[in-house]
C-alpha cells in the first residue's frame, strides 16, 4: 500500500492490511489514547448536569443562569473549532492535541476549585478552549491513521460509541461524585483523567501536518471565529433574556454578517480555511444538519430530563444518574450494532432512519407526569431514543467523511465536530430555556419536549430528501470483521 505523500511524520508509519480488517498492536494503542481523549471531553459536557441544581445553589448561581455551565464551555469549543483545526492540519496535529490535554488539564482544576460564578465559568471556558483544539486533532490523526474503508468504518463506530458512552458516564459519575463528595469532585475527577492520558499520547501519536506549509487564511479563521462566538453568544443570551435586547440584536447581526464575510473570503482565499467545494457536496451539507439536530435536541432532552427528574419527581443526584446509566447500557449495546447497520444499509439510510426513530421516542417522552411511575417510562424512552441517537452520531460522521482525501480531513472533521458542539450549544439555550422560566416547569418540559420531536422529525425528512437515494454499496458486515 503506497504511503500518502501528503502526509509527514515524525514515526513510521503503520502498514495496514488492504481489507482493514486486523488492528496491529500500535494501531490499538493509538486508538485507545485517541478515543480515551474524546471520552474525556464527552464527560466534561454531562458530568456536570446532574449536578446542576447543586452548584447553582452552592455557587449563587440562578435556575435560569444554570445554561451558562453549560454555554461556557460549548462557546469555545464551538467558535474555534475550525480554526484550530486547520492549525493542525499545517503546523502539526500532535503538538496542537497535547497542547489542547494540558490546557484541558489545567482548566478543569481552576473549576474545582472555583470560589465564585466567574472564577467557575472561566474554568469552563478554558476547559470548552481546549476542547477545541483535542477534537478536531483528535478525529483527524484517527482518520489520516486509519484508511477509509473497514478500518475506519471501526474506528470511527468505536470512537463514537465511547463518545455516546462518555455523555452517560459522566450523568452517572456525576450524580455518585455530587451525592457522596460534592459538585467539585465531578471537575477533579476530569483533571485525573487528562494527567492520565496526556503522558501516554507522545510516544504513540506521530506528528502529521500537510508538507506545503500554506499560509493560514488569517481572515477566514477571524471571520469565521468571529461569527461562531457572536452567534452563539447571541443565542443564548436570547434564550435566558429574550431576543429584544439591544446586545442580543447586535450580536446576532454581527455573527450573520461575520459568517457571510467568512464566504465571501473564502470563496476567494488562495488556501481557504473551508473549501467551499467541499461544502457544497451533498454528503456533508445535509451530513452535516443531521448531525447538527441529533446533538442539539438530545442534549436538549436530557437537560429537561434532569431537571424534571430531579424538580418535578424529586430524584436525587444519584437516582438521576442511575436513569441516564440505563440509557448508557442501551447506547453501548446500539453502539454494537450500528456498524451492522450501516454495513447492511448504508450510513446515509441509517442516518435518516436513526433520526426518525429519535424523534419519535423523544414525542413518548410528552406523556411523563408527577406521578411516580413516570421515572420508568422516562428511563425506557430516553435510553431508546438514546439508541436511535448513536446510530445517527456514527453514521453521520461516516457520511461526511467518506471520500475526503487526507490532507483535508482536518477541515472534514473540524465541520463534523463543529457541528456536534454548535449543536450540544444551541440546544439548552433555545429550548432548554423554557423549562426552566417556565412557571409550570412540568409544563415547559412537555413544550420542550414537543418542539424537540418536531424538529428531529422535520431534519429526518430533510436530511433524506437532501441526500437523495443511497447508490452506494453497502459496506458488507463481513469486511468490518462484525461477524
Amino acid at each position: 500500500m503506497a504511503i500518502d505523500t501528503t502526509e509527514t511524520t515524525s514515526a513510521s508509519p503503520t502498514v495496514h492490511s488492504p481489507l482493514g480488517t486486523r488492528l496491529s498492536t500500535r494501531d490499538k494503542l493509538v486508538l485507545f489514547v485517541l478515543c480515551a481523549a474524546q471520552f474525556m471531553v464527552a464527560l466534561d459536557f454531562s458530568v456536570l448536569n446532574v449536578a446542576l441544581p447543586v452548584l447553582g445553589k452552592d455557587l449563587g448561581m440562578s435556575q435560569s443562569a444554570l445554561q451558562w455551565a453549560v454555554t461556557a464551555f460549548a462557546l469555545p469549543s464551538g467558535g474555534f473549532l475550525l480554526l484550530f483545526g486547520r492549525i493542525g492540519d499545517l503546523y502539526g496535529r500532535r503538538r496542537l492535541f497535547l497542547t489542547g490535554l494540558a490546557l484541558f488539564g489545567t482548566a478543569s482544576l481552576l473549576a474545582t476549585f472555583a470560589w465564585d460564578p466567574a472564577s467557575f465559568l472561566t474554568g469552563r471556558a478554558l476547559q470548552g478552549l481546549a476542547a477545541a483544539a483535542i477534537v478536531p486533532t483528535g478525529m483527524s490523526l484517527l482518520t489520516t491513521t486509519f484508511p477509509e474503508g473497514p478500518a475506519r468504518d471501526r474506528a470511527l463506530g468505536i470512537s463514537g460509541t465511547l463518545l455516546s458512552l462518555g455523555f452517560t458516564v459522566g450523568m452517572v459519575a456525576g450524580g455518585v461524585l455530587t451525592d457522596v463528595l460534592s459538585w467539585r469532585s465531578t471537575m477533579g475527577l476530569l483533571s485525573v483523567f487528562a494527567l492520565i492520558v496526556l503522558p501516554l499520547a507522545p510516544g504513540l501519536l506521530p506528528e502529521s501536518r500537510t508538507p506545503d506549509r500554506p499560509r493560514l487564511d488569517v481572515p477566514g479563521a477571524v471571520t469565521v471565529t468571529g461569527g461562531l462566538l457572536a452567534l452563539i453568544y447571541a443565542l443564548s443570551t436570547a434564550a435566558e433574556r429574550g431576543f429584544g435586547g439591544t446586545d442580543v440584536i447586535v450580536t446576532l447581526a454581527a455573527g450573520v454578517l461575520l459568517l457571510a464575510a467568512f464566504v465571501y473570503i473564502e470563496s476567494r482565499a488562495h488556501a481557504p480555511l473551508v473549501s467551499l467545494p467541499m461544502l457544497r457536496r451533498r454528503t456533508v451539507a445535509w451530513g452535516n444538519l443531521g448531525g447538527l439536530v441529533t446533538f442539539s435536541m438530545m442534549s436538549t432532552v436530557v437537560f429537561a430530563l434532569t431537571l424534571y427528574l430531579q424538580e418535578t419527581l424529586g430524584l436525587s443526584a444519584f437516582e438521576t444518574g442511575l436513569v441516564f446509566g440505563v440509557q448508557g447500557v442501551m447506547s453501548a449495546v446500539a453502539g454494537v450494532y450500528a456498524p451492522k447497520v450501516i454495513g447492511r444499509f448504508g450510513a446515509r439510510r441509517t442516518l435518516v432512519g436513526s433520526l426518525t426513530g429519535q424523534g419519535l421516542f423523544v414525542a413518548g417522552l410528552v406523556l411523563v407526569n408527577a406521578h411516580t411511575w413516570s421515572v420508568w417510562l422516562a428511563t425506557a424512552t430516553v435510553s431508546l431514543a438514546s439508541m436511535c441517537h448513536l446510530g445517527a452520531i456514527i453514521s453521520y460522521g461516516l457520511t461526511v467523511t467518506s471520500g475526503v482525501p487526507d490532507e483535508e480531513q482536518g477541515l472534514a472533521t473540524g465541520l463534523v465536530t463543529s457541528t456536534q458542539q454548535v449543536g450540544l450549544t444551541i440546544g439548552i439555550p433555545l429550548l432548554g430555556v423554557l423549562a426552566t422560566t417556565s412557571g409550570d416547569l412540568l409544563a415547559g418540559v412537555h413544550t420542550v419536549l414537543a418542539l424537540d420531536a418536531a424538529i428531529v422529525l422535520a431534519a429526518a425528512v430533510l436530511v433524506a430528501t437532501g441526500l437523495g437515494r443511497d447508490r452506494s454499496r453497502p459496506v458488507e458486515t463481513e469486511a468490518l470483521g462484525l461477524r
